[in-house]
């Protein structure tokens, strides 16, 4: 319980939400109008210029995973993945295509069709499924730090909150596995009509890279309790945890074959799964642009359902009334949380013109303190971006803020010459129409908004092709009940963010996706409705 309360708090951030304000005093420096020269330097850096922590873990597995053994990918490549802190080599990981995501449907295929998997009373389904988590937990520290190495994470936030939270997932699934149940229904005639409730078949996963584990617990996690087959591509940045967690898997007795796990990348295994024509439903995470191109080959294969958790471009509202000490500390970390690699992000923060300077004041001093450096450092908060591709773009964005005017008030630029790491950003003075208000930056990069009334920040925050979540901070529960009605978003969280629970489902309005992850609604996405129609003769009662 301990470790889930820890977790609780390290995933989201909410205080005394209408408490009386500490002190707001207005923090001092001068802010720059369209340039990045000047801008004060108070990161905490230290760290991120130090030589780097060795990991306390070894690689062990750099195969694909299909059929239940480790095996070679069938054209022997391999791709590199690299360490974040340095860009230099953690390993060779095999390099999975369509041969080999073709071996893993049939293996999957075999495992549902014949093997005991669906077969399994849902009780028994759900005690491998809590052995898991048990395994999760004896091995946490090792699988925390595998993922921090592998994604540049803090180790803090893994070891604390995202591994821990898997365990959780997985015991939550474990639970549903044995309620999983149809339905009676009364008919108009004198038929007996049963509603049943059947696993799907063969599902196609394909996971991100800025929470390879959080969307395998996401995804897996209710397919196995439905009593699916899975076949598993990770992300190209973010092969190894899986494959790790994978194993502990089938220690807990998972059969073979029921959980198939590729390295690859997209536009070949990726694409290859998609296309299947064998694969039953496909669940995708990841960019709004990529899951098009899911949906589209998934339609022209065999019209396999298709589950999307996309883009965000998601408002946060400070009223006039809010606690602004709160509201800068939760925005802070609704956007700064996992280097800005979030899709529900808070990267829009909308501040209503009263309070607006002295949010932004605000916002700059915490940006200042905040500790960016190696993510194996204890106290570390920031660790570096992904990889030399997107931290690229986030410098282009935070020049693109620059040259359409906004004022940078703190940041823009990277730290140290080793790795790829960033100092936090913040812009005011932003407008709706600029790139960086209106593109998904994935970054440290923080945009505040000015608006006068709830009526034009209600239009503004809904003027964007996304809907995956928003905040709403106010001690006023008429305004509360106001905005999130008319807030276009799959989660909207007043006076706190980041809340992620087990049972709360997630997913986005518009073009942040279909459907939900997470919670009872997740289960519809893996289960296959069917109607049994019998006659009766001479019934007692209809």
């Amino acid at each position: 319980m301990a470790a889930r309360r820890l977790a609780s708090s390290l995933l989201s951030r909410s205080r005394a939400a209408c408490s009386p304000s500490l002190s707001r005093s207005v923090f001092g420096g001068d802010r720059i109008h369209g340039s990045a020269s000047g801008v004060l330097r108070g990161f905490s850096t230290a760290a991120a210029i130090e030589e780097p922590i060795q990991p306390p873990v070894q690689v062990n597995h750099t195969q694909l995973l299909i059929n239940g053994q480790f095996v070679d990918s069938a054209s022997g490549r391999t791709f590199p993945t690299l360490d974040p802190r340095t860009g230099e080599l953690i390993a060779h990981v095999a390099e999975g295509d369509a041969e080999d995501v073709n071996r893993a449907v049939v293996a999957a295929r075999k495992a549902f069709d014949e093997g005991p998997w669906p077969k399994m009373t849902g009780y028994q389904r759900s005690c491998i499924l809590y052995r898991f988590a048990d395994l999760i937990e004896k091995h946490n520290d090792e699988i925390a730090a595998l993922e921090t190495w592998d994604n540049g994470k803090p180790y803090e936030q893994a070891a604390k909150a995202e591994i821990p939270t898997v365990a959780r997932l997985m015991r939550y699934y474990a639970g549903w596995a044995d309620k999983i149940h149809g339905l009676i229904v009364p008919a108009d005639s004198p038929h007996h009509v049963q509603v049943l409730h059947e696993p799907i078949g063969v599902a196609g996963q394909i996971i991100p890279w800025n929470f390879p584990l959080l969307m395998f617990a996401w995804k897996v996690g209710p397919a196995l309790a439905c009593g699916n087959t899975i076949v598993l591509k990770t992300a190209e940045q973010t092969p190894l945890s899986a494959l790790l967690v994978s194993k502990l898997f089938h220690e807990a007795g998972l059969p073979d074959g029921v959980l198939n796990v590729i390295s690859g990348f997209g536009p070949t295994a990726g694409a290859a799964l998609a296309s299947h024509m064998d694969v039953d439903k496909l669940a995708f995470t990841g960019s709004t642009d990529t899951g098009k191109i899911v949906l589209e080959l998934a339609a022209r294969s065999n019209l396999k359902p298709v589950t999307l958790e996309l883009g965000g471009k998601s408002p946060i509202i400070v009223m006039d009334d809010a606690n602004i000490d709160q509201a800068v500390e939760v925005a802070h970390f609704a956007l700064f949380f996992n280097q800005g690699q979030c899709c529900c992000a808070g990267s829009r923060t909308f501040v209503h013109e009263r309070v607006y300077d002295e949010f932004v004041e605000k916002a700059k001093a915490r940006a200042l303190k905040r500790v960016v450096g190696d993510p194996f450092r204890k106290g570390v908060e920031q660790g570096p971006q992904i990889d030399e591709e997107q931290f690229n773009k986030v410098l282009r964005y935070i020049k693109s803020g620059v040259d359409s005017g906004a004022t940078l008030v703190t940041g823009g630029d990277r730290i140290g010459s080793k790795g790829y790491y960033i100092q936090p950003t913040i812009f005011s003075d932003v407008e709706d129409e600029m790139k960086i208000a209106k593109e998904e930056i994935f970054g440290p990069v923080q945009s505040i908004l000015k608006f006068k009334d709830v009526n034009e920040v209600i239009q503004r925050a809904n003027a964007s092709r996304y809907g995956l979540a928003a905040g709403v901070f106010t001690c006023n529960l008429n305004t509360a009940n106001t905005l999130m009605r008319a807030l276009r978003a799959g989660t909207i969280w007043i006076n706190c963010y980041d809340v992620f629970d087990a049972a709360i489902p997630f997913g986005g309005y518009k073009m942040s996706g279909n459907g939900r992850e997470k919670g009872i609604d997740s289960l519809k996405n893996y289960l296959q409705v069917k109607a049994v129609v019998t006659p009766l003769k001479n019934p007692a009662w209809l």
